[in-house]
């Protein structure tokens, strides 16, 4: 039955139920995370992977042993730490991590981007909620450098990295341009924390295993949903000693939680079989970017941008010359009118007639050649006249 208004007009769908139904149905769709499924496909997946990666017949957890311990103790292993803990989301991890900090150091200021995560979509709780000072390092779009830091006219007590910086675009540093920063955080006397939910592709560009990364930094934040394909979670990387400091205000913060093995369970199951894949979807990844550009040049748009060029991760930017529902109408009807879903993210608008969406490459993208890439950005640009 079509649900109707006050006047008795059908409604149609709005453009975010749409993309959703695309997303679900349509055959082809270029980066479809596995969080995006249905309660079945989810409750399915995990119901036949996780006997791959923990012994079901162990007791269920209660407050953070058994499975959550041995997720931990992996996270430890691939990052090389002492310790790890868990924690039912990276906001609360990274707070607890930095006031921990402020505690040792005596100083409450955070030195982080003026795009990075807390700042951006965590709505101030570093000062809100744990009584951090935040102090912008950079505003420019691009990773934080040295200089930067050298240049920061303020003492603070920690400096957070974050691997990669996404809303500039999914961006890392070099190797060298990482260790100058870590380097120049020193000579200040500051803590480095590594905000590295996405850190688990970061090996790619950087050219480092993960351990090697991470031992660059003093502790670090990692999430088992945005690349691994998680329920949820995520984790504290650190010395012994700040776990310790860091189970405590867990349970303070109200991250005790009582049974927590379906997420850690998704979470091992993502260690196991989407880590090792993430190598090849960002090289997959630098394929479609280049054949976005030749598609969108192919069918005449006065302009168009990937950027960045040549991704640094599995995921990047695409930015466009027209407003942001015209870019969402023209996606979803592609999908509706072909089967073919290019752009599954919505769009946001940065200015009259300019949008910007992320895209990326998961294991149905791996399936894309560069001439599907192609032909289906000339389908879509030609959506847009």
């Amino acid at each position: 039955m079509s649900d109707t208004s006050g006047d008795g007009q059908e409604q149609r769908p709005s453009i975010r139920e749409r993309r959703r139904a695309a997303v679900r149905c349509a055959p082809r769709v270029l980066s479809r995370g596995g969080w995006r499924g249905t309660l079945r496909e989810r409750l399915t997946l995990l119901t036949e992977t996780a006997p791959e990666v923990y012994d079901l017949d162990e007791p269920t957890d209660f407050y953070g042993d058994g499975v959550v311990a041995a997720l931990e103790r992996r996270v430890a292993g691939l990052l090389g730490t002492e310790a790890a803990v868990f924690f039912p989301t990276g906001t609360m991890a990274q707070q607890v991590a930095l006031r921990c900090w402020a505690a040792r150091t005596g100083n409450p200021a955070v030195a982080l981007h003026a795009l990075s995560h807390p700042e951006v979509h965590e709505r101030h709780a570093f000062s809100q909620v744990s009584g951090l000072r935040p102090v912008t390092v950079s505003h420019e779009s691009r990773p934080v450098t040295a200089a930067d830091v050298r240049d920061l006219d303020e003492p603070f007590g920690a400096l957070i990295v974050e691997l990669p910086l996404r809303d500039a675009g999914f961006l890392l540093p070099s190797w060298e341009e990482l260790t100058e920063v870590v380097g120049a955080a020193r000579d200040r006397e500051a803590v480095v924390h590594f905000d590295g939910a996405r850190l688990w592709e970061a090996t790619e560009h950087l050219g480092r295993p993960l351990d090697e990364i991470a031992a660059l930094a003093d502790s670090v934040y990692v999430s088992f949903y945005k690349s691994l394909g998680g329920l949820g979670g995520a984790a504290l990387a650190c010395p012994a000693s700040l776990a310790e400091e860091a189970r405590a205000w867990r349970h303070r913060y109200g991250g005790m939680v009582f049974q927590q093995f379906p997420t850690a369970l998704s979470a091992l199951v993502g260690l196991e079989r989407e880590l090792p894949r993430l190598p090849e979807y960002v090289r997959h990844a630098r394929v479609v970017a280049a054949a976005l550009r030749e598609g969108f040049a192919a069918a005449g748009l006065p302009w168009a941008r990937v950027h960045p060029e040549v991704p640094h991760t599995h995921d990047f930017q695409v930015w466009l010359p027209f407003d942001a529902e015209v870019l969402a109408e023209a996606a979803v009807r592609q999908a509706e009118e072909t089967g073919t879903l290019l752009f599954a993210d919505a769009w946001d608008s940065r200015g009259p007639g300019l949008a910007v969406t992320e895209t990326g490459v998961r294991a149905a993208g791996l399936d894309w050649t560069a001439r599907d890439v192609r032909d289906a950005a000339a389908d879509f640009a030609g959506r847009l006249g």
